[in-house]
């Protein structure tokens, strides 16, 4: 091909290679973050059993086990000042029990002997091992200015694979697949570090984009947005089963801890008792809750959690890291039954993000899932380390290295509507694009050897016939 068609093409392959430049320059040390926190957070399961192992299988069997409401009274007491907040029921007879006791919005997780009553360990729920890895997985432990930037990085790479596609996309190939779908090994470190870029972003960029888009709903700006869409639609159907950043986690826990602080005083008054630093729910509750709870068959780990309104239902939840497994219930103070709540009850858009958190977080099909999802993080570490091998060995002395521009690109309407598609999409990406191409506007004026050292597009007057 040749003349003004092959002259645009190569102006938009141009244009297309300096988005996914400038996109990957922001994006890569995130991403090498990212996919090393998350390929941690991957193997929670494993981890977790490892880390608390010295807490299963500690009874013996020539001695009865106490009550729950005994279990759950010694830990509260091992916490001063704090009240239930949940009793997980052990996954083993043998297992200690752990119990969620807090103060305000601070939960502390305690393991108690399930004969002897006896404290074996606890710990603040926030620094538990795995919690720390999620926060700097999903904050960069700076809660919402974190999430806000870990957004804005995920919706960046968005574009970096997105744009990484096109320019992969073969041309003049003459049905050859080498550098297409594997890497050529025997053509020189130039050759084998472009094949290995552009092939390994070829094989794992589905699965990244899945990975980031399954991961959006914890983003705090994006979790906020899909809520008041929701909210305006109507499509908002209870509770939410994913988190909402650490802020309103920590405002949630500590709006439940005052309402069920607020609904054990009211029932203390009714029976004449003091409020003391010991449980004041009277333990048989709590016996019979935990003993018809056992019966329901829910998916480990299974919480029960007490009323946060005078006169409501205790609250029954598995927990289980595969969420499509995860149903609910509602028991009477007496044991009664009052109604379950299964994942297929779910709106529909509660149950597509359940199974897309599953997925992201490779509990949806056990260990094959964690070690697919294990291998796309591989792959765009590849990616990036190959990306800035690149552009370390092309860029020039005295430049930041963006692509240059062959000629000016002609005005494109579908180029605009797909920016402003993605900026609906991804409202912290239009935010940053709006922002950066304001930044780029007002330091050419202001500091026009920047506008070379960073290759942006100054004006060109175009010549006659082009």
């Amino acid at each position: 091909m040749s003349g003004p068609q092959q002259r645009r093409r190569e102006r938009w392959y141009r244009a297309v290679w300096r988005w996914h430049f400038y996109a990957g320059l922001f994006c890569v040390p995130f991403v090498v973050w990212l996919s090393v926190t998350g390929g941690i957070y991957l193997f929670k399961p494993q981890i977790e059993a490892a880390l608390y192992a010295p807490y299963r299988q500690v009874a013996s069997s020539d001695a009865p086990m106490l009550a729950p409401g005994a279990v759950a009274a010694n830990a509260v007491a091992a916490v001063p000042g704090s009240v239930l907040h949940k009793y997980v029921l052990p996954e083993a007879a043998g297992d200690a029990v752990q119990i969620l006791v807090g103060k305000d919005a601070q939960e502390t997780r305690v393991w108690v002997h399930p004969q002897t009553g006896r404290v074996l360990h606890k710990v603040a729920e926030q620094d538990r091992l795995m919690r720390v890895v999620f926060r700097l997985h999903g904050e960069l432990l700076a809660g919402d200015r974190g999430s806000a930037l870990v957004e804005t990085a995920a919706c960046w790479t968005v574009i970096m694979l997105l744009t990484g596609l096109f320019l992969w996309w073969p041309r003049q190939t003459g049905g050859r697949l080498g550098g297409v779908l594997w890497p050529r090994l025997r053509r020189g470190r130039g050759v084998f570090w472009r094949d290995l870029h552009a092939v390994t972003g070829l094989w794992i960029s589905f699965g990244a984009l899945f990975l980031i888009a399954s991961g959006l709903p914890w983003a705090n700006a994006w979790g906020d947005y899909l809520r008041q869409v929701r909210s305006v639609t109507g499509t908002a159907a209870g509770k939410q089963d994913w988190s909402a950043g650490s802020a309103a986690d920590a405002r949630e826990r500590a709006a439940a801890d005052a309402a069920m602080r607020a609904t054990m005083a009211e029932h203390a008054r009714h029976h004449g008792m003091a409020m003391g630093q010991a449980m004041p729910m009277p333990r048989p509750v709590l016996d019979a809750v935990v003993r018809r709870a056992g019966t329901l068959d829910f998916a480990a780990p299974v919480e029960v959690s007490p009323p946060t309104a005078p006169g409501a239902a205790w609250t029954v939840r598995s927990q289980a890291a595969d969420r499509p497994q995860r149903d609910s219930a509602e028991i009477a103070g007496n044991g009664t039954l009052i109604g379950i709540e299964r994942f297929s009850d779910r709106h529909w858009i509660d149950r597509t993000v359940g199974y897309g958190v599953a997925i992201h977080e490779g509990a949806f099909w056990g260990l094959a899932n964690q070690l697919l999802n294990l291998a796309v993080l591989l792959g765009l570490v590849a990616l990036s380390i190959s990306g800035m091998v690149l552009w370390w060995r092309r860029r020039p002395a005295d430049m930041l290295g963006a692509p240059s521009w062959l000629a000016p690109v002609r005005h494109s309407w579908a180029l605009v509507g797909l920016v402003v598609l993605l900026a609906l999409a991804m409202p912290l990406f239009g935010a940053s694009l709006a922002l950066a191409v304001a930044v780029e506007w007002a330091l050419k004026r202001i500091a026009p050897p920047l506008s070379r050292w960073m290759g942006w597009r100054t004006r060109v007057r175009a010549h006659p016939g082009r």
